[in-house]
């Protein structure tokens, strides 16, 4: 469903910009407003979200499709962990449907589904690899790695139950925006898929932005 935002990036408490390719590994308190903007449009962003207290509490695609009785992702949609407890609300979104089926590329899906030369082509697994490893101080491996959300993406399932990759509908400047339902670890890679087209074959950047509780 779409709804818009009545706040203003102008008055957010924190806001920068993560290139395609990159990843951001950050916390969101409870109560927090947290914003991804689509910032050229056509954009995959794929995120984790993990209890910022309890790691090993986590976001479950399983869980929220279930309890919201819908696929896709989208103004209201409450985002369950894998103990169906409410990590956070989707309180605004200007693009209007969102994928947690498809999961993130990595170079072995790289190698099965496009070429074997593929393999060595950066994916959202790389990413998140690397920022478990350069911030270890959430202890967090690649066993970690479960289920992600891929916001702006498009993957609708076939009458045969398949999933396809199309042309994104989102648009430069279209967001998606949550309030934390308890402390929540965020790990994002912007999706540098170049094989498929998810991204446009054209990655590029989103903006993060954060309104405290207290603002």
């Amino acid at each position: 469903m779409l709804k818009e935002s009545t706040r203003s990036v102008d008055q957010a408490d924190r806001s920068e910009t993560v290139r395609a390719g990159e990843f951001w590994m950050n916390t969101v308190k409870k109560g927090d407003i947290f914003r991804i903007t689509d910032l050229k449009g056509n954009q995959a962003v794929d995120t984790l979200f993990f209890n910022a207290n309890n790691p090993y509490e986590r976001y479950s695609a399983f869980d929220t499709v279930r309890e919201q009785g819908n696929l896709y992702l989208t103004t209201g949609t409450a985002l369950l962990s894998d103990e169906g407890n409410p990590m956070l609300t989707i309180v605004a979104d200007t693009c209007g449907r969102h994928d947690t089926l498809g999961g993130a590329c990595a170079g072995e899906s790289n190698t099965v589904r496009y070429a074997l030369d593929k393999k060595s082509m950066h994916s959202c697994r790389d990413s998140w690899l690397l920022a478990v490893n350069q911030r270890d101080e959430w202890g967090l491996t690649k066993r970690d790695i479960t289920h992600n959300i891929n916001f702006f993406m498009n993957v609708p399932v076939t009458p045969k139950g398949g999933l396809t990759f199309e042309d994104g509908i989102s648009a430069p400047g279209k967001y998606v925006e949550l309030v934390a339902e308890m402390d929540v670890l965020v790990l994002i890679s912007n999706c540098p898929q170049l094989n498929n087209p998810c991204n446009g074959y054209d990655p590029t950047p989103i903006e993060l932005t954060v309104w405290y509780l207290t603002s």
